[in-house]
């Protein structure tokens, strides 16, 4: 298995979750950001490894892009008055459930052919490295959070540009799985 590549492929499945960070952790404590993370990150590459072969075999890649309908769900859904009813939901929750619509279809599509085939100690050490990398990553985009010109811009426009976010990765998903291709060839 090549350490690089599981790292960089890491990062690139990642990166639009990365800027979800910097919302979920001017909501949310640190420790619930990367519990609710490191579970997504674990029951992704778990699944990834485990039925690695089955979905390559049943299901085509653009069917994982009906996924993209998540983040647009949670864009349109999140309303800003129902403060009270934040309170009730867990955070570490919140936060797994917000990994998980942003990323499963592109961390299932990416890491399938990175994972398939590896032994499972291999697979343990890749987990182990991923788990690592998460948790540095939370705190490198806590700090950037911090910064003065990220704060002003978040506090003013936070809550509208998670929004947008949501729903530019729910149609990237889309775009990116080829679904829209599909969609449009059956018309």
């Amino acid at each position: 298995m090549n350490l690089g590549i599981l790292v960089i492929t890491f990062l690139g499945v990642n990166f639009d979750f990365f800027f979800m960070l910097l919302f979920l952790l001017k909501k949310y404590r640190v420790s619930h950001v990367i519990i609710g993370y490191l579970i997504g990150v674990i029951v992704l590459l778990t699944a990834s490894y485990s039925v690695g072969a089955v979905l390559a075999s049943f299901l085509p890649e653009w069917i994982l892009g009906i996924l993209g309908v998540l983040p647009i769900y949670m864009a349109i859904h999140d309303n800003d008055e129902e403060q009270d009813n934040d309170s009730k939901k867990s955070p570490i929750v919140t936060v797994l459930l917000t990994y998980l619509s942003v990323c499963s279809g592109c961390v299932l599509a990416i890491f399938l052919p990175v994972m398939v085939g590896e032994s499972f100690n291999n697979f343990l050490i890749a987990l182990l490295i991923i788990a690592l990398l998460t948790i540095v990553i939370v705190f490198i985009v806590n700090l950037v959070a911090d910064m003065r010109v990220v704060t002003g811009v978040m506090d003013r426009y936070g809550e509208i540009l998670m929004k947008v976010c949501y729903i530019l990765i729910g149609l990237y998903v889309f775009w990116d799985s080829g679904l829209i291709s599909h969609v449009v060839a059956w018309f």
